[in-house]
């Protein structure tokens, strides 16, 4: 098949180079010789529990901020995020720390209000197939960080990303988080071969987020530093100042003395693989 007939041509590597996406107030690069760290809670909480968390990252150096605003549940029972509010903490996290937002949009509609607010507009596992929500994100220039489906192929991802770049936005970020199998201790099977496959077939960068892949806490510094040895440009990772008392994922989120041990071991990895990890310690007021 010709590449201008390849159902994913755009996001094929053909002779393309290496795309690197900046994100944030500090350009954090994604892609090239750097690995980019991205934590935070898996919800924002509330305004003292997101801060707090921003606070201590940034204090490791950390340059980029996850946390749902609004939260795709598997029960409508469960915590649903808190919207447009979660939204405005985030922003104000940012402006106290100068951290980059990364955050979930779930539905076309609500892109114009996420973007507004984030710097990367994250596309969850559940939405991968949602055609318009990746024709609407595609409609911006703001970076886009697509998770692979809990049940889709390599190239199902891929020809999601390809909504995108078809719609005019070449800033997409390639997220792998394990696929869902029959194995109950663990939450997802998370497969090493698909971060050099990907790095084969596309000039996209690829993260991954180890906190849903294992689904355990005490499993993520391991398929971390696994993740970023195969090739990974980055990770994105849970972290909580208290799991225990998580509204959501707190099984799987890093406490912030974890997530430290964490970014010294990914930097020591990245570093015998010659590359470094992106982050500038910084003290925030409080």
């Amino acid at each position: 098949m010709s590449t201008d007939r390849h159902p994913y041509r755009n996001a094929l590597r053909a002779d393309r180079p290496d795309t690197v996406v900046h994100v944030g107030p500090a350009r954090v690069a994604i892609g090239g010789d750097s690995v980019a760290l991205i934590a935070g809670p898996c919800a924002v909480e509330d305004r003292d529990q997101l801060l707090g968390i921003a606070r201590g990252l940034r204090s490791q150096g950390v340059q980029l901020l996850r946390g749902g605003a609004f939260k795709p549940r598997t029960s409508p029972h469960s915590f649903q995020g808190l919207g447009r509010e979660g939204l405005e903490i985030l922003a104000e996290a940012r402006d106290l720390t100068g951290m980059g937002i990364v955050t979930e949009v779930l539905s076309p509609e609500e892109v114009p209000l996420v973007a507004a607010y984030a710097d990367v507009l994250q596309v969850g596992t559940r939405n991968m197939a949602n055609y318009r929500l990746l024709q609407a994100v595609g409609a911006t220039d703001m970076p886009v960080l697509l998770k692979r489906g809990m049940a889709s192929t390599i190239e199902e991802l891929l020809c999601a990303a390809e909504y995108i770049l078809a719609a005019g936005n070449p800033n997409v970020i390639l997220c792998e988080r394990g696929v869902r199998s029959f194995e109950p201790l663990v939450r997802s099977a998370f497969d090493l071969n698909v971060i050099p496959l990907l790095r084969h077939l596309t000039h996209l960068p690829v993260i991954v987020d180890p906190s849903h892949a294992a689904g355990r806490s005490d499993l993520v510094h391991g398929v971390s530093l696994g993740a970023v040895a195969a090739g990974a440009h980055g990770l994105i990772v849970e972290v909580h100042d208290d799991p225990a008392a998580a509204l959501v994922d707190g099984a799987q989120s890093l406490d912030l003395e974890q997530a430290a041990a964490l970014a010294d071991g990914v930097d020591a990895v990245a570093r015998a693989t010659g590359r470094k990890l992106g982050r500038t310690r910084s003290t925030v007021a409080a």
